[in-house]
């Protein structure tokens, strides 16, 4: 008897989050490729998503949910969930049909993922909305699911806050990198195409506030050379306002270059061109442009978080935010400097795969 691992892919089509977006996709190639015998993976996608799913990997087969996405996430918060059915349900988000089910008898479980707690922390940088519906979500899951998967033992303290009721239910799996993420031969080329130069820094614009991201741009300022300075991740409209945080920090306008969420060979052409990556924001959240310089050997200098410290280990600095135009002066001091950082995030850089991901949760369903 085949045993099937369910796994939601609700942002195939209506992305809300591209990070989550992208590492649900790299959860079911992973889960895919490392199934155990007895084993295999199939999905359930929004009504209008069915198409898309089949680029995803090579899964069993694909359950086509009653309505969109964003219908979907109405119907799911209220605990709504025709035509979705019962067995082993894994979730990358808390996206999920969390109701009540039957694991010992009917051998049914649903385990869900977290990746943040910025609608806790910082709600005004969400919309209402959204901010409602992940505080909902979560709720149900206190109630009903199995498990809930964290990416870092820092963010247990934080959601023990949040769902008290989850107690023993958390489980600690790690993101990554996406599978195969290293620098493309044409990244010379992306980067004349997004207009950005052969030498820079980069500053991961994620979850940033403006005191984060101006303490980030501030780093840069302070350096005795003058780089070029790309922010990535920044949401679509607010490219003005960086920049005027960019020039109340003294850096001049065209040699800051905000850019909204790339696709992943641009990020790592990006990164290729890095001598440094700054990570400003101390809000407990999975820092995945972290992971990604730490892949391709990128030094990185970041604002103290408990997140950051066991993400970084010794593979980066983590300093308090007044700091980070310190760290980074050391870091590029020297040709001899730069080196020793680039070994330390590579070495870092091996410890997060999408395989061990993967290897974890089949453990995690079997435990349950």
């Amino acid at each position: 008897m085949t045993v099937s691992l369910r796994v939601v892919l609700d942002q195939l089509v209506d992305v809300v989050d591209p990070d989550v977006a992208e590492a649900g996709t790299q959860i079911v190639r992973a889960l895919v490729a490392t199934a155990p015998r007895g084993c295999d993976v199939t999905v359930i996608v929004p009504s209008d998503a069915v198409e898309a799913a089949a680029g995803v990997a090579d899964v069993s087969s694909v359950t086509r949910a009653p309505f969109s996405r964003s219908r979907l996430a109405g119907s799911w918060q209220l605990g709504v969930t025709p035509g979705i059915g019962g067995g082993l349900i894994h979730s990358p988000s808390l996206m999920a049909p969390l109701v009540r089910h039957d694991r010992v008898n009917e051998n049914d479980q649903t385990v869900v993922t977290l990746w943040d707690l910025c609608a806790w922390e910082s709600p005004e940088q969400f919309s209402r909305g959204t901010v409602a519906w992940n505080r909902a979500m979560l709720k149900r899951a206190e109630r009903h699911a199995d498990a809930v998967v964290v990416p870092a033992h820092a963010m247990i303290a934080g959601l023990s806050e949040a769902a008290p009721k989850l107690r023993g239910r958390v489980r600690v799996i790690s993101g990554a990198a996406p599978i195969g993420f290293s620098v493309p031969a044409d990244a010379v080329g992306r980067r004349r195409d997004l207009g950005v130069p052969d030498e820079l820094i980069v500053i991961s614009g994620a979850r940033c506030d403006d005191e984060a991201l101006s303490a980030g741009l501030a780093a840069v300022s302070a350096l005795n050379e003058e780089y070029a300075v790309v922010v990535l991740d920044v949401p679509e409209g607010q490219e003005p306002k960086v920049q005027d945080l960019a020039a109340a920090a003294g850096l001049r306008a065209e040699i800051v270059h905000p850019r909204a969420a790339l696709p992943a060979a641009d990020r790592a052409a990006v990164l290729d061109a890095a001598v440094a990556l700054v990570a400003p924001s101390s809000l407990t959240a999975f820092p995945w442009r972290v992971v990604e310089a730490l892949t391709l050997g990128r030094p990185v200098v970041a604002a103290d978080s408990a997140v950051h410290q066991e993400i970084l280990l010794d593979g980066g600095l983590a300093v308090p935010p007044a700091g980070l135009g310190e760290a980074l002066a050391q870091t590029l001091a020297s040709d001899d400097a730069r080196n020793r950082a680039h070994v330390r995030a590579m070495d870092r850089g091996r410890a997060f795969s999408w395989r061990d991901h993967a290897d974890r949760v089949w453990a995690l369903h079997a435990e349950l």
